[in-house]
């Protein structure tokens, strides 16, 4: 048992310790740079996030360090994904907005896929998708309104895509091959803005995009209704807005084809992911998820991004890292179908 005079000395250490390490914490991220990475082109929905991001943040890290954000598109993303995981610097300076379907090409063992999504220290997401929807949307003068109009085409709707882990080119495919939509696909734009950019010169006739999407990079579209939804991914109900659009779960017919729609659906659910490399110091990783979760749920931050357009849903690191585990486990006869499904394309 502690004499009284041992039990005083060691209630007075416990401030003396936490103040410690809070002047540690400062001491490091003080006078610091951190960068934000977002491997997409400027003007897009990823882009935005990090832009916004880049603006909040450093208030709710200790010694406020100052934000720079760098745009490094390259293979869809695929290059600062596997930049994040082998070369850029384990210190806690750096995190990455990161494509959502990206981790989903590792679990598929796709060779240029260098990187193992369960190492990574996922800060969280700043969506669940709980608002939101994937849609496949065509410029209002486009001959089909809804998809049994579409199944009728004499000639495919022209889709916008960017490149491989995207997940435009990703539903539009499984659209084709499961759901029966009569569609192609151009791919190779670099990013969202020069996707909106060939809609209105008529190169293509529309895209997949999410609602949130939109909303950042052609509010106005949206808001005068000359999109036209034909349907929804990443829903399991329809969207209350539009009762007449359906989501793609009513539309597939096999039971194999439930479970690879499941898989594919997955990265929605953590729609916006922000991301470490591996094996930082503990407690800058600490440090991150607590701040990112704060700037997450902070008022101020979210009304921000809902006015840039992005509906916020924040799940953190932990949520992310077991979505991940589920995608990891999925069964190898189905995620070999949606590798062959990806590779035949």
């Amino acid at each position: 048992m502690l004499s009284r005079r041992e039990a005083l000395a060691s209630l007075a250490a416990v401030p003396a310790i936490g103040l410690t390490e809070v002047q540690a914490q400062n001491q490091f991220y003080a006078g610091k740079t951190l960068n934000i990475i977002v491997g997409s082109s400027t003007g897009g929905y990823y882009d935005t996030a990090g832009r916004t991001i880049a603006r909040h943040l450093s208030r709710f890290i200790p010694g406020r360090p100052s934000i720079v954000v760098q745009n490094q598109p390259g293979a869809g993303g695929l290059a600062i994904a596997n930049k994040l995981a082998h070369t850029l610097d384990r210190d806690g300076l750096s995190i990455v907005v990161m494509s959502r379907a990206l981790p989903q090409l590792a679990f598929l063992n796709d060779p240029n896929a260098n990187f193992d999504p369960l190492k990574l220290t996922w800060l969280g997401s700043l969506s669940s998708y709980k608002d939101d929807a994937y849609l496949m949307v065509v410029n209002e003068n486009f001959p089909a309104r809804n998809m049994a109009e579409l199944a009728k085409l004499s000639k495919p709707a022209i889709l916008g895509g960017t490149r491989g882990g995207s997940t435009n080119i990703t539903f539009a495919l499984i659209g084709k091959d499961m759901v029966g939509m009569n569609v192609d696909v151009v791919r190779g734009f670099p990013g969202a803005n020069e996707i909106w950019l060939a809609m209105e010169r008529g190169e293509v006739d529309g895209q997949i995009v999410d609602i949130s999407a939109i909303m950042v990079g052609r509010p106005q579209l949206w808001a005068e209704k000359k999109l036209k939804p034909l349907i929804a991914f990443g829903r399991t109900t329809r969207l209350p807005d539009y009762p007449d659009v359906p989501i793609a779960r009513e539309l597939v017919k096999q039971g194999d084809d439930f479970a690879l729609l499941d898989f594919a659906e997955l990265p929605f659910f953590m729609a916006l992911p922000v991301v470490a490399p591996p094996e930082i110091p503990a407690d800058r990783a600490v440090i991150l998820r607590k701040a990112f979760m704060d700037m997450a749920m902070d008022e101020t931050f979210r009304a921000e991004m809902l006015k840039a357009g992005i509906m916020t849903s924040p799940v953190d690191g932990t949520y992310v890292h077991a979505l991940l585990e589920k995608a990891a486990k999925t069964p190898e006869p189905i995620r070999q179908r949606f590798a062959k499904l990806l590779a035949d394309k």
